[in-house]
């Protein structure tokens, strides 16, 4: 049952409100009270927005390139969300870095939306609820959502679960960068872009990635385009967007966009289902009672993590089955 605060919410954000929109976000960001309910409202209006992940080693430009991405589209009469991930102030827990910094141009253009949203603790590069404030912002009605994550290297996979097209960024000084994607991003990459390659050792660069990319084997035939651009100019972004397009049409005429979704829907579901269980489980005090006496077993060497873990699982079990 939605609270009545919540209620009127969804009904600003159903009418357009800016404001609203901006609200949900927060509530979902945070699992503010309604957050689920929140959700489940808003599911059948997404589906409708194109989803691009902008990912790299950090000091590629990524922010740089997803504000002239974002004042391309808007040039041509598109709507722009941007669901920036960044580090955790080890202060506030918030994000360090404001949308008003990075993106000037954008902030006060109404049909632009920015949300900074602090990692806290996701290790693939995205914040915990990323996937559900993109949800929030097609469901607004949204054309192009721009998800550019945190920086954080080769782990910064979870991009490729919450995207339709994800674009490795890197530059001409990214020394390490082909040793780098061979752990991971080199397989998530659909598009490649080395930006600032107004700089020595560019076309370097790119011959390298289409090398690798000759090598990597395709499992639905699409063969990632390499794309130079000059963030702080715009020089090249044009070919970058147009490059993402060509990416959206063939997801459709082959049906990826269709397997991607379900796929994703997959991916929510089973985390959705493990969130709530680790939350049933660690919330009861009898198992925090049973896991602090299987801890000192371990310290005073009677038992070993395994054992105790295997315990603790049969002790949640019949617990379970003692409540049933």
């Amino acid at each position: 049952m939605l609270e009545s605060t919540t209620s009127r919410l969804l009904e600003e954000f159903r009418s357009g409100d800016r404001r609203a929109c901006g609200r949900l976000v927060s509530v979902v960001e945070n699992e503010g009270r309604g957050a689920a309910e929140v959700l489940s409202e808003l599911y059948p209006l997404t589906g409708r927005a194109f989803r691009v992940g902008i990912t790299g080693p950090p000091g590629v430009g990524k922010s740089t390139l997803v504000e002239k991405l974002a004042r391309l589209c808007r040039d041509q009469d598109r709507s722009v969300g941007i669901v920036a991930v960044d580090p955790t102030s080890p202060f506030s827990g918030g994000a360090i870095l404001g949308d008003r910094v990075r993106m000037p141009s954008l902030f006060t253009d109404p049909g632009v939306f920015i949300r900074s949203m602090a990692s806290r603790g996701g290790l693939g590069g995205l914040a915990m609820r990323t996937r559900e404030a993109c949800d929030v912002l097609d469901a607004f009605g949204y054309d192009f959502i721009i998800i550019e994550t945190v920086g954080v290297g080769q782990i910064e996979l979870d991009i490729a679960s919450t995207a339709h097209s994800t674009v490795v960024v890197l530059v001409p000084e990214s020394g390490d960068a082909i040793q780098m994607m061979k752990a991971g991003l080199m397989e998530i990459g659909e598009l490649f872009c080395v930006n600032k390659s107004d700089r020595q050792g560019a076309d370097r660069l790119a011959l390298a990635i289409e090398s690798m990319l000759g090598l990597r084997s395709s499992q639905d035939g699409w063969k990632p385009p390499v794309v130079k651009t000059v963030g702080t100019s715009g020089e090249g972004v044009d070919a970058l967007l147009a490059a993402l397009e060509r990416h959206r049409s063939y997801l459709v005429e082959s049906d990826l966009m269709s397997a991607r979704r379900k796929f994703r829907v997959r991916v929510e579901i089973k985390e959705l289902v493990e969130e709530k269980l680790k939350q049933k489980i660690w919330s009861r005090p009898e198992v925090d009672a049973r896991l602090a006496g299987l801890v000192d077993e371990v310290m005073s060497e009677s038992s070993t993590p395994y054992r105790a873990a295997a315990a603790l699982l049969e002790f949640i079990r019949a617990d379970s089955r003692e409540e049933v």
